[in-house]
């Protein structure tokens, strides 16, 4: 049980670490961003669907063994085969992803990963979340809010 709770905590705690990854346009509104994320990664799915495989891994071969007791009686199993496993690939995952891409840079947004912000920002920082994306700086990071927002912090 307390491994399970340390797992949960530790998932939930991850994302306030990791960078905040999105596409970027300096003087943009957050929902403009928003919208156009959308539009393009339905124009993606659009021209790059959704095409599934299934797939298997090779099976593996389980050699004979031979085992004998203590009076020399010995005796063999047979080998077996234990078949691959199954597995699905979206083959157009990739495609997809490069056309949502080329669409944001169409609109002029590029890709940008803002680190997180160290935790004296975090709690110096009023709460609030950016709803204007600001120009980035060396010193830029990110704050994530508990409600999906986030708030990009300039610092000194």
């Amino acid at each position: 049980m307390r491994t399970r709770l340390s797992t949960l905590l530790l998932t939930l705690a991850l994302p306030a670490c990791a960078p905040l990854t999105l596409y970027y346009k300096a003087g943009t509104p957050v929902a403009t961003v928003e919208r156009d994320t959308t539009a393009c990664q339905v124009q993606a799915l659009r021209d790059a669907p959704v095409a599934n495989q299934v797939r298997r891994t090779p099976p593996t071969y389980v050699p004979p063994r031979r085992s004998c007791d203590s009076a020399g009686n010995c005796t063999t199993t047979a080998g077996y085969y234990l078949p691959g496993e199954v597995y699905t690939v979206d083959v157009n995952s990739a495609l997809r992803k490069k056309v949502e891409n080329q669409c944001m840079a169409d609109r002029g947004y590029s890709p940008a990963s803002i680190p997180a912000c160290p935790q004296g920002v975090k709690q110096a920082a009023p709460l609030a979340a950016t709803a204007t994306l600001p120009r980035l700086t060396p010193k830029s990071c990110a704050i994530r809010n508990r409600d999906g927002s986030f708030q990009i912090v300039n610092q000194g």
